[in-house]
């Protein structure tokens, strides 16, 4: 079983690193005002979401204690990126302010996850 943790540990920061690498390499392009949610952005999120909610299920599964708060809070926020990218994702240029958004509510959940103990 803790095998299976791992590899959808892993997903789950595969998941990150797609959502957050589309944001930071299109910094320059926000600053422009030309920047969009690419495909990547949004697959990351969904990611995050699916490999979040197994890794929740086999956690329990192994009777291990789960913060409900926190991976309440974390999908609370997790639920607003995602619609932000969805809602705009066929549009050729973001808003600054929504872009920015999804990429500072992405790094909260990486801080939340991280420094909450």
């Amino acid at each position: 079983m803790d095998v299976l943790i791992n590899v959808f540990v892993a997903l789950h920061i595969i998941g990150i690193a797609a959502l957050l690498g589309g944001f930071l390499t299109q910094m320059k392009a926000m600053s422009a005002g030309t920047a969009r949610f690419s495909p990547a952005m949004l697959h990351g999120a969904l990611t995050m979401l699916l490999t979040g909610m197994v890794l929740v299920g086999l956690n329990q599964a192994e009777y291990q204690t789960v913060n409900n708060i926190k991976i309440g809070v974390k999908l609370a926020i997790l639920v607003v990126i995602l619609g932000l990218v969805y809602v705009k994702r066929d549009e050729e240029k973001a808003d600054k302010a929504q872009f920015g958004a999804v990429g500072g509510l992405t790094l909260a959940n990486i801080l939340i996850a991280t420094l909450w103990t």
